[in-house]
């Protein structure tokens, strides 16, 4: 690799590694990085920003579920605003400073955090629905306070991320990166354990709701089991993949260039597959509601009738 190319800060490479194996091939790969985050952060401003003029048009914010969606567009929102800054990285290397790479990472972890907890909120309130449909839980003050909790929650993970962010110099290039590899292991480790629990709790969830759904016949509650399990599974493809191979980076040192490359090639997929759920949220957890996609077509109708 030569030292002009920009390598990817998040992948370990070994220094004697990197100088001896060729990849020049997955620079080339690389490429395709910022077409997609750049892809993906067009369709996740226009899906959020639908969202959000629907919610002001036409539902009410009284609602805990309205207000649940809400925050998890503005926790799409946030995650997508740190989009630019990567893609432009993977070409460029670091452009901002150091400050600028605190705060970009804070931001992009405040984001990432909020949107999985909401994510995880979302499918508790629907299993209540289904599972416990007389029960009066929304009606508690404390699920009222729930978004403020996540926000304050999520800000207070991302912080030791950020603080233990600088800018180094590597191969002629700038990163962003983290202080030390143990560091960013244990980050890894965290976002790993923070991850398996949503899973775990929402794959409960839907393991009741479908236990739940063969004794009724109830066709709304089959309508809201499908959505769920949709939700669901999207979740764990985009986001398992990204956190085993991060995992497994942390474990073994790919002395082999073979092995290392093939490693890589699975990082970066998982990677821009994982950092499109953005985009795809308001697909899987509003347009699918009939009432938000009727709202859409009204909207639609007015922009193009003038």
């Amino acid at each position: 690799m030569t030292d002009e190319t920009t390598m990817d800060p998040d992948y370990d490479y070994p220094k004697y590694e990197a100088e001896m194996c060729n990849y020049d091939e997955l620079v080339k790969f690389l490429t395709i990085i910022p077409v997609v985050f750049s892809i993906v952060v067009v369709l996740s401003c226009i899906g959020n920003i639908l969202v959000l003029v629907i919610l002001a048009l036409y539902e009410s914010l009284k609602s805990l579920t309205n207000i649940f969606i809400l925050n998890l567009t503005l926790s799409n929102l946030l995650f997508t605003f740190g989009l630019p800054f990567w893609a432009s990285y993977y070409i460029w290397g670091w452009m901002f400073g150091e400050i600028g790479c605190k705060a970009v990472t804070f931001l992009f972890d405040v984001g990432l955090y909020s949107s999985v907890l909401f994510l995880t909120l979302m499918t508790v309130q629907r299993y209540m629905a289904v599972v416990h449909p007389l029960s009066d839980w929304e009606k508690c003050r404390g699920f009222s306070a729930a978004p403020i909790i996540i926000w304050i929650l999520s800000g207070a993970v991302s912080l030791p991320n950020s603080l233990n962010s600088k800018v180094t110099h590597y191969f002629n290039n700038t990163y962003c990166e983290y202080d030390s590899v143990k560091v960013k292991s244990g980050i890894v480790y965290f976002q790993n354990a923070f991850f398996f629990i949503a899973f775990l709790i929402m794959g409960f969830c839907c393991g009741r709701m479908l236990w739940s759904i063969t004794k009724s016949q109830t066709n709304e509650k089959n309508k809201t089991v499908r959505l769920t399990f949709v939700i669901a599974l999207v979740f764990f493809i985009g986001w398992a993949p990204y956190n085993i191979v991060m995992f497994l980076i942390t474990l073994t040192d790919f002395t082999d260039c073979r092995v290392s490359i093939r490693v890589y090639y699975a990082y970066v997929i998982c990677r821009m597959l994982a950092f499109s759920h953005c985009c795809l949220n308001p697909l899987f957890y509003v347009f699918v509601d009939v009432k938000f996609r009727n709202h859409l077509k009204m909207i639609l109708q007015k922009i193009f009738k003038k």
